[in-house]
């Protein structure tokens, strides 16, 4: 079976490692609250949760963010805090071209947020340079909800082993590899590009021809 495959990739951890203890290092200097404790009001709590699958504005999670925390300061200023957080993971950006100069179409498939994007879309150009974006905060759902997986399939127009995934986290990669996905659970970029080079995605002749399952 060698369907034509497009390529899917998560952004955080993938592309982009991030940090919210960097973000809360320079909120501390503006809250009643230690780093410690604003990191556990950011980092993969309930309201972050609700900012990410788009149940509040951004202007609702800063005032959200100040309540908790004591925050002192406008918008603006926290935008710029908050987005603070990444740091480019190069030989994952560099394999992303690759399977751009190949011909292959790519999609960002991330559970994110408007500040966070709004951020990447200014400071990283490699991230325009993707076919589409799912971004869990425009379709009310994160990973692994089936939902927004239907969101992928819809958009890139494939179904089952032509769509290669690539993602850091356990629990979204099964998702992926029940709905019959090339699922490749991102560890290190050496095994990744392993795995892509198995099958045929990358090397010296790539071709849309792929060895999938």
């Amino acid at each position: 079976m060698n369907p034509e495959a497009v390529f899917v990739f998560d952004l955080g951890k993938v592309l982009l490692d991030f940090d919210y203890g960097k973000a809360a290092r320079r909120l501390a200097a503006r809250c009643d609250l230690g780093p410690d404790a604003i990191r556990q009001v950011l980092d993969q709590s309930r309201l972050l949760w609700r900012y990410e699958t788009g149940a509040m504005t951004t202007t609702q999670f800063f005032e959200e963010v100040k309540n908790a925390s004591g925050l002192r300061g406008e918008l603006a200023e926290f935008r710029g805090d908050f987005a603070a957080i990444f740091e480019p993971i190069d030989a994952m950006i560099e394999l992303h071209a690759e399977l751009r100069r190949a011909g292959f179409p790519t999609y960002i498939f991330s559970n994110t947020n408007e500040m966070a994007i709004t951020h990447i879309r200014e400071e990283y150009p490699f991230f325009r340079s993707f076919s589409d974006y799912i971004l869990s905060y425009e379709h009310g759902a994160m990973k692994p909800d089936p939902a927004l997986y239907q969101v992928v399939e819809d958009r890139v127009g494939k179904r089952g082993a032509a769509i290669v995934y690539l993602d850091d986290r356990p629990e979204n990669i099964a998702a992926g590899a029940a709905r019959g996905w090339t699922a490749i659970l991102h560890t290190e970029p050496a095994e990744t590009r392993t795995a892509l080079r198995a099958i045929g995605a990358v090397g010296a002749a790539p071709s849309a021809a792929l060895r999938l399952k």
